[in-house]
């Protein structure tokens, strides 16, 4: 069976009524039922696998389903796949939507990766309005403001998209193309994305491709299916079988451009910034394995590297990102050297390592090494290139919890586990790479990351000196103060590194000079040093731009108050370390 690329898919509103285009090559009929009709409305073969019909009284609003007979006519009642909205992710009905949505003014520019910091968001429980109803886009938007205030100018949103049991992390998908009505559906995402964008705040989707749910309409979607598989959708073979559900047949045209054309509408209908892959590493290969020839999946690369060419000539500096958990640097490389394209992958070694030299790892005694290996890697040269984080849904889930809650000895908000997470943070947001905090760190949020528990907003009262100091942080991060510039700039080098008194120190630079030379030396040891004396890069006088013992930031931080630190001809300085501190200097001349 040839295939060329089939326009019209799904519903395409007429000036009276709608065309409905459904594939399903395996059906012996296809007949449409809804809310516009009193009977059964049979579509016509196309003889390319498609049917389709045009019915003049279906409008925006009206519902329907598919009926389809298969070889053995047995009748399979299906949604439409590519359905723009369903009444309900379980058992619901497909809705004929409209293009209504008001997008005039929206001029939203992304800001360049250099000056991107990132918030990771799951809308269920950003800000609920209480602990039994699930947060929606319009209480998100709610607190759109104080992201704003915050410094954040880009948000991740985990997967939206309509889910198996209509909630969970979103990780489940059922309908790739509908928006989950329970956050707020089609119209509730534009008008975040819309909202977000009046704030100077740009947009990531996080979508997944790497299966779909087992229990889904698409499984056997018109009654075929091979070895007792997924059907025309699926890979009917071993490639089929991932942890979480069906492989999608990424050889099958029919099914690359159902993804691709899914891709489309994220930037043409919902005009997000960019989108995050989940888990490319289990689309490229069965067993999820880098170097692994025996178990690779080549039309899943060559389909990765199709995704990120449509989306860059849809929107040129689109943020594609890969969740691949390999360090494989062709992910990012450009699709004319053999590569997907991608403009940054997460960089999953992160978060470890700083747990790691936070001795919050029982297995590992702290050390460095790990930490440094972090700041110097890059999958391509360009230090932005990785999303780093200090926490995500998954380091703080799966059997984990958020670094606070690993930090706390006696208690979460204990003095020690403060003074960690302020830590972890602030190496994030001086460390080369997109900076990505998860949702609620700014305020010490406790617990593993779940799909039920709301945040606790009276934490950013509470710690009100935490939210502050991540705010000086990401005000130093977008040097707005111009006396950071090296914080921006791709140069990175680490100048000091004791590895008995886990003491480090890098060097962040731009073009070089006052005001953009940014020195950053860290504590990681639990240990006070009074008179602790080292080499630094530059001689001169260097002011303190961040101090993260400072009071401000907790009442009970045992502050060291000075300005300056000045290095002598030999370049050597004396500053006062207490546990778990982190300095920021950089020179006015």
């Amino acid at each position: 069976m040839t295939h060329q690329v089939k326009k019209g898919l799904g519903v395409t509103l007429r000036h009276t009524g709608a065309e409905f285009r459904v594939w399903a090559p395996f059906a012996k009929a296809v007949s449409l039922t809804g809310t516009f009709t009193d009977t059964d409305i049979n579509l016509a073969s196309e003889q390319d696998g498609y049917w389709s019909t045009i019915v003049d009284t279906a409008e925006p609003g009206s519902t329907y389903r598919y009926q389809i007979t298969g070889q053995d006519d047995t009748i399979f009642v299906k949604n439409d796949p590519r359905a723009r909205a369903i009444t309900s992710s379980d058992n619901g009905f497909s809705v004929v939507v409209g293009n209504e949505f008001d997008w005039s003014g929206d001029t939203f520019t992304l800001p360049a990766k250099n000056q991107q910091v990132i918030y990771e968001l799951h809308v269920g429980t950003f800000n609920r309005v209480d602990a039994a109803t699930p947060g929606t886009f319009d209480t998100a938007i709610e607190k759109l403001d104080y992201l704003q205030g915050l410094g954040i100018n880009m948000i991740e949103l985990m997967p939206v998209t309509s889910m198996a049991f209509s909630n969970g992390w979103g990780y489940a998908p059922n309908y790739i193309f509908s928006v989950e009505s329970m956050l707020g559906g089609r119209h509730g995402l534009m008008k975040f994305t819309k909202a977000c964008h009046d704030r100077g705040i740009g947009v990531i989707l996080d979508v997944v491709y790497n299966h779909f749910y087992g229990d889904t309409d698409l499984w056997q979607y018109d009654g075929w299916s091979e070895n007792g598989r997924g059907g025309i959708y699926f890979y009917n073979d071993e490639r089929g079988d991932t942890p979480w559900g069906g492989r999608p047949d990424y050889g099958r045209p029919e099914v690359r451009q159902f993804i691709l054309d899914n891709i489309v509408m994220w930037f043409a209908e919902y005009h997000v910034d960019g989108l995050r892959i989940d888990s490319t590493i289990y689309m490229r290969n069965t067993e999820g394995l880098n170097d692994d020839p025996s178990h690779d999946i080549g039309d899943a690369w060559q389909l990765l590297s199709d995704a990120t060419n449509v989306a860059h000539k849809l929107k040129p500096d689109a943020v594609m990102i890969a969740e691949d958990c390999a360090s494989n640097s062709y992910i990012n490389k450009p699709t004319d050297q053999s590569g997907c394209g991608f403009d940054a992958q997460w960089g999953l070694g992160f978060p470890h390592a700083l747990r790691d030299v936070l001795g919050l790892n029982p297995e590992k005694n702290p050390s460095l090494s790990t930490i440094r290996h972090q700041l110097e890697h890059s999958f391509t040269g360009d230090p932005f290139d990785t999303i780093i984080f200090s926490d995500s849904h998954d380091t703080a889930a799966n059997g984990s919890v958020r670094l606070t809650d690993a930090a706390a000895r006696d208690h979460t908000g204990s003095l020690e586990s403060r003074q960690k997470s302020l830590l972890a943070d602030a190496v994030m947001l001086t460390a080369p790479g997109i900076p990505m905090m998860l949702q609620g760190a700014e305020f010490l949020q406790d617990g593993a990351f779940n799909d039920w528990k709301e945040l606790d907003w009276q934490n950013a009262d509470h710690y009100a000196g935490i939210v502050e100091a991540h705010k000086h942080l990401i005000a130093l991060r977008h040097n707005l103060y111009d006396n950071t510039k090296g914080l921006t700039g791709g140069s990175v080098s680490v100048f000091h590194e004791d590895e008995s008194n886990l003491v480090l120190g890098y060097h962040r630079w731009d073009k070089g000079g006052a005001r953009d030379d940014t020195l950053v030396v860290i504590n990681f040891s639990g240990n006070t040093f009074n008179d602790y004396s080292f080499h630094l890069p530059l001689t001169g006088k260097w002011r303190v731009r961040f101090n993260s013992s400072w009071k401000g930031y907790g009442k009970d931080f045992p502050e060291k108050d000075f300005d300056t630190v000045v290095a002598a001809d030999d370049n050597t300085a004396t500053i006062e370390l207490v546990p778990y501190c982190i300095y920021v200097l950089s020179q006015d001349s």
